[in-house]
This record gives C-alpha cells, sequence and structure tokens, in this order.
C-alpha cells in the first residue's frame, strides 16, 4: 500500500513540474535575457558620461556578483562596443569603441 502512494505522488510530481516547465519556462529564460540586455544598455550608459569602467564599478553599478560583471563586459567586447585596456588585474578596465 505505501509503495502504491509513493508511485502516485511521484507520478503526480512529475506531472506537476512537466506542466509548471511548460507555463513559465520562457518566461523566465525570456525575463533573464531581457535584464541583461538592460544591464548592458546600463554599462554603455555609465561608459558614455565616464571615460572608463572597471569590473568593480560594474559590480556596484548593477549589484552583480564579480563573474557576471565579466561576462557582461566580455559580451560587450565580443560585440564590438568596448574595448579592454590592460592585461589582468587592477590595472584593467574598459572603453567605449
Amino acid at each position: 500500500m505505501s509503495y502504491l502512494i509513493l508511485i502516485i505522488v511521484a507520478t503526480a510530481g512529475i506531472a506537476l513540474g512537466a506542466y509548471f516547465a511548460r507555463q513559465g519556462g520562457d518566461g523566465l529564460l525570456a525575463g533573464q535575457a531581457k535584464k541583461k540586455v538592460e544591464n548592458k544598455g546600463k554599462i554603455l550608459e555609465f561608459l558614455r558620461k565616464n571615460e572608463k569602467v572597471a569590473n568593480n564599478d560594474i559590480e556596484k553599478l548593477l549589484g552583480v556578483s564579480d563573474a557576471t560583471a565579466t561576462r557582461y563586459v566580455n559580451e560587450l567586447e565580443k560585440e564590438q562596443k568596448v574595448r579592454q585596456i590592460g592585461k589582468t588585474g587592477n590595472a584593467v578596465y574598459y572603453i567605449l569603441k
């Protein structure tokens, strides 16, 4: 009897999980993509008002982690919107291209 209840609960959980994944999965990804575009826009706006930006500035500006700030500027570099000055450490900053 307890196995039957376990199987029913597991099946219901899987069905609910699949339902919610279909309903909200795309919305979550779209929301994240929108936030990324907004944040990269904020970085570019900061650079228009200031001559340069460092990773720490981006972290404070957006309230994101070091890894996220680095990912944003790497994407902006790939898009050829910013250029990195310096190689490593605190000497690295970014300017508009």
